[in-house]
């Protein structure tokens, strides 16, 4: 039942996003709007970003409140996953190449665990280096009772509890400096190194 309504949300949300694009590709931009606008989904809640704890795949441990002062990439990806994780690890490498050495100092690029099961140290480190993501994103893994409230405070559907390790939720969020949400970016709809590198910039000009 969850595996089915977490399919029926994302055919439902990428049907949304196409329709705003196609909306917003419409529209004139102006001298004022250019390069200001955000390329994904513009999030108007003002919604932050939960608190966490958890460590990165040296060990390193990272708190959501480290991160205050930079603009945040976030995802969710599995180590096993076969779809949309190898999509975006490989998206986010290429949009940092796409920013200067000034913007990624200002910048950090962070995936959360859909499953710490799968995730161990070592098959992180292959699944970054395979997709030229090492040194890169920072993936942050906890216990599995840490990480359920993780995905429960982010309000993400894991592969642990769809049962697949393609089936989980896989936004990529863009986090201002005060670390409100932005932006969201769609593998197959909006997401590409382009436009994830327009919004980071975007973000840090706000």
């Amino acid at each position: 039942m969850k595996l089915l309504f977490a399919l029926t949300t994302a055919v439902v949300l990428a049907g949304a996003v196409a329709a705003i694009l196609v909306h917003r590709a419409g529209e004139p931009a102006s001298s004022e709007t250019r390069g200001l606008v955000f390329r994904g989904i513009e999030e108007p809640l003002s919604l932050t970003m939960p608190d966490f704890a958890l460590r990165d795949q040296e060990g390193r441990l990272v708190r959501g409140e480290d991160l205050r002062g930079t603009v945040v990439v976030l995802t969710f990806l599995e180590t096993r996953c076969q779809t949309a994780c190898p999509i975006i690890a490989g998206e986010i490498a290429r949009a940092w190449k796409l920013l200067t050495p000034t913007e990624r100092a200002q910048s950090a690029a962070v995936a959360i665990s859909a499953d710490p099961r799968d995730d161990t140290p070592t098959n992180v480190r292959m699944f970054l280096s395979r997709h030229h993501a090492a040194g890169t994103i920072r993936y942050l893994v906890g216990p599995l009772p840490v990480m359920r409230e993780v995905w429960r405070r982010f309000l993400v559907l894991s592969s642990v509890e769809s049962g697949d390790a393609d089936t989980h939720s896989a936004p990529v969020r863009i986090y201002g400096r005060d670390l409100t949400w932005l932006s969201s970016q769609h593998v197959g709809v909006d997401l590409s190194p382009r436009n994830l590198a327009h919004d980071v910039r975007v973000a840090l000009g706000r």
